[in-house]
This record gives C-alpha cells, structure tokens and sequence, in this order.
C-alpha cells in the first residue's frame, strides 16, 4: 500500500468536512488505556447497551468472551456503535476466560474484576494510574467466573445504598466506565492513541464513510 498518510488525505476529499470533523473528533478522544471485556453475557440487549456505553465514553477495544454464549450484536440497542469499536472475540475453545485474561496480561494489562471481594476496592478509590487496565464484567445471573476471580489482579465494586444487591450489567458497565474516563480526563495519563494506531483507525473509518472506498484505494494505489 502506498504512503498510509497520503492515502487518507486523498480519502478526505471524497467525504464532507463536517464528517472528516467528526471522525477526527471522535478520535482525538479515543483510548486503549482502558478496555472492557464481556464475560458470557447472554442477553444481547445488555452486551449491545455495553458497546453502545464504551462508543460514548471512547474506549476503543472491548474484548467478548464465548464460552456457553454466543453473542449476537442488538441493532436496535447498540445503534451502530459496534461499527466504530474494535471487537474481539474469544469463541475457539471450550474455556476462552484463560486464554483471554493472558492475552491481555501479555499486552500489559491489569485485570480488574467487577465484584465483592475481601479484597475490593471501591471504584472511586480505584488507582487508575498504576497502569492499563481491562475491566471484566460477568454474566447476568452468576456475575464473574471462577477463572476471573482466581485470575484478576483487582477487585472493584460500585457501592450500593438500596436493598439491591447489584445494578443490572449495561448499568454497571456505564457507571465503570464514566467513572474511570472521567478519571483520565482529570490525569497526567498518556491515554490517548499512539499515532499509528490514530491512523490506521482513521483510514478504517473513512474507508466505512466512503461509498465505493474499495475501488477509490485501488485505484490510489495503482497509481501511487
């Protein structure tokens, strides 16, 4: 591929600038110092409502584990949000917990277990800035598994005044992740994206902006 930056200039000229704005926008805000990991969740209305929260908060990546269900997207809930995130999807073996929790070790994480514990941490006292972090959040009814709870580095709890126990999960996540954006917002965190990553996601988003942007590349790229 030709010069990556001279391709989405040329890209520009082919979307308004109101959108060129709005996706620059919205990347300018985008992070992977945080990410969000989705545990089972079997209600598609809830895992969507999640997508849709990290779009608006700006978190990047949100990583779906499979093990005894399947995750289908809720167009009418999630409004599109999937198509502006970067989805993984663990679904290959019969336990996919362990594989993902390494994966994201590997990549420098902490894993932070959404749940009461002797250990846990109230989120507002939660310490953002002692590095990356992916928050896991459990099925509806059981919360976090075993392999979670034995694997996470933290525990974090939303505190609660009622008689109920805990939020529902789309809530639960909202609350999470406002909490510890607005956190960012108010650090010296670098959190936001390293200039490769801005521009690979940039070129993904024009590129979906773009009625015929797969000839329009091409043909860029034979020419340059």
């Amino acid at each position: 591929m030709a010069n990556k930056e001279a391709l989405i200039e040329h890209l520009k000229n082919f979307a308004t600038p109101q959108r060129v704005e709005t996706l620059i926008k919205a990347l300018d805000s985008r992070t992977r110092y945080l990410t969000v990991v989705l545990e089972d969740i079997y209600q598609p209305q809830n895992a969507s409502a999640v997508l849709r929260s990290a779009d608006g908060f700006g978190i990047q990546d949100v990583h779906i584990i499979e093990n005894n269900h399947e995750y289908v997207v809720n167009p009418m809930v999630e409004k599109g949000a999937s198509s502006w995130l970067t989805l993984h999807s663990y679904n290959r073996e019969g336990n996919n917990t362990l594989r993902t929790i390494k994966k994201l070790k590997a990549e420098g994480y902490r894993i932070v277990a959404t749940t009461p514990h002797t250990d846990d941490v109230n989120l507002e006292d939660f310490d953002l800035t002692q590095g990356k972090t992916a928050v896991v959040f459990g099925t509806e009814v059981t919360g976090i598994s075993d392999i979670v709870r034995a694997e996470a580095d933290e525990f974090v709890k939303i505190p609660m005044y009622g008689f109920s126990e805990s939020f529902n999960i789309s809530v639960s996540a909202a609350i999470v992740m406002h909490h510890l954006r607005l956190k960012l917002e108010q650090s010296e965190i670098d959190w936001k994206l390293p200039q490769e990553e801005y521009n690979d996601l940039l070129l993904e988003w024009l590129s979906k902006s773009i009625g015929a942007s797969e000839k329009i590349i091409k043909r860029f790229n034979e020419e340059n």
